[in-house]
């Protein structure tokens, strides 16, 4: 018998995680609390026609578990993206190309339930338990437990019992359209008090978000959520008019501030369950899909896994919520600083700013996928 380990949770973080130990000879079973196995690193299924948008960085994490190109391949590179202002116009406009030339890809977008699919494929048959909720993790018998139940997590409480998530007082809707005619170009859209952003996939859907303040109409309402957006620039009102009810997802947005540690004893945690952090960088999947990369080469080593995730997902937790405080300004006067400021920043500085974010690259992994400079 080999080394066991069990994770818990079976979204992108636990899954990706899984993948990575067998790869590294361990004996692995992942328990799943829902019944279709379709968990993801927030608790809810992945019913859902939305997307995942996957960064060089997590593509990179992705190759380490050998299932980069096969991401590649399912996704749709996005041609450009960037910010724009409720009118229309760029604050800040990225051409993907020049990301691709400095990291070495751009931004993939395939849909979330696929990349699950994908995680999941390439497990051993029945390593996956549904149906499978843990409610005492202290009393799992194996060589390593590896928290992966997002940020309710349980077995955080036992790595970081004083650890509580904070609420940003903003709702996220998650939604998916079907268009004969889907945007050439994704990104972001900033207005007043709230923010939405749109992404094309590869099968003609388009990923949608949208942000606003807990406690208004649009907050909970479908149609007050599109009399919100009506007045910002195409396609994000015939998006929002098209989207499928039956795919919205609506959550409040919440971080969790960086922890002391990601580990206890022979207990880690990946994912949301270690760094929950706010949808602004995009960052949160891909930050557990590096998570599963490191630990893959760190599991005898929990304390290297430790020091390799915890400065750099606490530096981006930060950032996202930064990010979102910018995007999510209020006021005629604010907004109109911020929209000024931004366009002032070049293209080629926005790409270089990210360097920081997209840089990264697994352990002992050689960055031939990325340029370090221009």
């Amino acid at each position: 018998m080999g080394r066991s380990a069990v994770v818990v949770g079976g979204g992108i973080g636990g899954l990706a995680a899984a993948r990575g130990l067998v790869l590294a000879g361990w004996d692995v079973e992942v328990l799943e609390r829902l019944a279709d196995g379709s968990g993801d690193e927030d608790g809810s299924a992945s019913r859902l026609g939305g997307g995942i948008s996957i960064w060089p960085n997590a593509l990179r994490a992705l190759d380490a578990l050998g299932l980069g190109d096969t991401v590649r391949a399912e996704g749709l590179v996005q041609a450009a993206g960037g910010i724009r202002d409720r009118r229309g116009r760029w604050i800040v406009h990225s051409d993907n190309r020049r990301m691709i030339a400095r990291h070495g890809d751009g931004i993939t977008v395939l849909r979330r339930a696929r990349l699950l699919a994908i995680l999941r494929d390439a497990l051993p048959p029945g390593l996956v338990r549904t149906s499978a909720p843990v409610e005492r993790p202290g009393e799992i018998d194996a060589d390593l437990v590896v928290g992966a139940d997002g940020i309710g997590s349980v077995v955080r409480r036992l790595v970081a019992p004083d650890a509580r998530p904070r609420d940003t007082g903003t709702v996220a809707w998650r939604l998916a359209a079907q268009v004969t005619d889907p945007p050439s170009e994704g990104g972001e859209t900033w207005g007043d008090g709230c923010y939405a952003g749109v992404a094309p996939l590869r099968d003609g859907r388009v990923n949608l978000w949208a942000v606003v303040r807990a406690g208004e109409p649009a907050a909970t309402d479908l149609a007050a959520l599109r009399r919100r957006f009506a007045d910002f620039h195409a396609p994000i009102p015939e998006l929002l008019d098209a989207a499928d009810p039956e795919s919205a997802h609506v959550t409040g947005l919440a971080w969790l501030p960086p922890l002391p540690s990601f580990v206890r004893g022979n207990r880690v945690l990946v994912g949301d369950a270690a760094h929950a952090m706010t949808p602004n960088l995009g960052q949160g999947g891909c930050l557990a899909l590096e998570d599963a990369a490191v630990l893959s080469r760190c599991a005898d080593d929990l304390a290297r896994y430790d020091h390799l995730r915890r400065p750099r997902t606490a530096r981006l937790t930060r950032r996202a919520r930064l990010a979102g405080l910018v995007a999510g300004l209020s006021g005629a006067v604010p907004t109109a600083g911020r929209d000024a400021l931004g366009r002032l920043v070049p293209a080629a500085v926005t790409v270089r700013a990210l360097d920081g974010v997209l840089g990264w690259t697994p352990p002992g992994v050689s960055a031939a996928r990325r340029r370090a400079t221009e």
